[in-house]
């Protein structure tokens, strides 16, 4: 039997935000967790339709890492994406719009729960199957590099962060990228949302090592890991592996242990976890712990969180307006955004 891992060795340090930096991660974990309630809402409703995976709970490792990001940089998602794609600068109406299947979604309404993409903020997509989005990750980052090494680009610095899950360790694509990354110092951070579940299979019980971060040293990278519920934790080791990336000292793993507080989607009447589990994650619950973080460093009042949660439920109303009012496609455009344009 593996012990179970509950205490992360990587625990946040001291306080090293300003204010302005703290409000800026409260309002985006706010952001990705008011979407998702509302989410379920109109899913429950039957207006929201096919598969929908929900991140409540996971919202530290979204905002810890994306916004230690550049606005040019990249980010690849996982079929959990409606959050990373908030955090990466996507506006809410769109993303709302495209979970409507409407035109004036980030996807032109064709992609869905699980297909988020937008060119313009660097989002490279969510992907359905596991371990789909980690090579399209892998690609992003070597242009990045041979940009800067072959061509001689002084600006491509970019840095590509590729989310995916515990289960997805187990498959050929997450060790073949590993290794290509390792082999050419791509500028990549390869994050694993270890939530404890793939979908049904608990994490210790479908590998034989369930330390992920450890797999990153037989690649000779580092690997890090991180309390998941803990968004000043995530920043912090995301700041650095950020920071090596961008000097081409190449890729990092980091394994955040978080959890998720619905069930693997939707659809899931999420009876294989027990409840006392449950509850135990949910007094770690990340938003209620930053929020403790601000008071106790003064860096927030009440008053001033209470005005973030007011403004960005506004913002989600506003959204959820948008996308009930916007066009469906048209069939006539039934091929279009198939091929490029010429």
């Amino acid at each position: 039997m593996v012990q179970e891992r509950t205490f992360p060795k990587f625990q946040a340090p001291a306080a090293k935000i300003s204010a302005d930096q703290g409000l800026v991660l409260y309002e985006d974990m706010i952001l990705g967790r008011y979407f998702e309630d509302k989410c379920a809402e109109m899913y429950y409703r039957g207006k929201m339709f096919g598969f929908v995976h929900l991140y409540n709970g996971q919202e530290a490792v979204s905002s810890g890492v994306i916004k230690s990001l550049r606005s040019d940089d990249y980010v690849c998602s996982t079929y959990r994406d409606h959050v990373h794609a908030l955090s990466a600068g996507v506006p809410a109406k769109q993303v709302m719009a495209e979970l409507f299947g409407k035109e004036t979604g980030c996807s032109r309404g064709r992609g869905g729960s699980m297909h988020l993409f937008s060119s313009e903020h660097n989002m490279l997509g969510g992907f359905a199957f596991i371990g789909e989005g980690i090579p399209v990750a892998l690609g992003a980052a070597f242009q990045s590099r041979y940009r800067r090494d072959a061509l001689g680009d002084p600006n491509a610095d970019q840095v590509t962060a590729s989310f995916f899950g515990d289960g997805t360790t187990n498959n050929g694509q997450f060790f073949e990228c590993l290794n290509m990354a390792a082999l050419w110092k791509l500028p990549i951070l390869f994050v694993v949302e270890n939530n404890k579940w793939a979908i049904g299979m608990a994490h210790e019980r479908a590998t034989s090592q369930p330390e992920i971060y450890k797999k990153a040293a037989v690649f000779g990278m580092p690997g890090f890991e991180v309390d998941g519920m803990d968004v000043m934790a995530v920043r912090t080791v995301a700041q650095e592996a950020v920071a090596r990336a961008r000097a081409g000292e190449g890729p990092t793993l980091i394994e955040c242990l978080t959890y998720r507080f619905r069930g693997h989607s939707l659809a899931d009447p999420d009876e294989l976890r027990s409840k006392a589990e449950k509850e135990a994650w949910l007094a770690r619950d990340p938003i209620k712990r930053f929020e403790a973080y601000l008071l106790e460093h003064k860096l927030a009042d009440q008053a001033t969180m209470k005005a973030v949660r007011d403004r960005i439920q506004s913002s989600i109303d506003e959204a959820l307006t948008f996308a009930e009012e916007s066009p469906e496609p048209s069939p006539d455009d039934l091929y279009k955004y198939i091929f490029a344009d010429e």
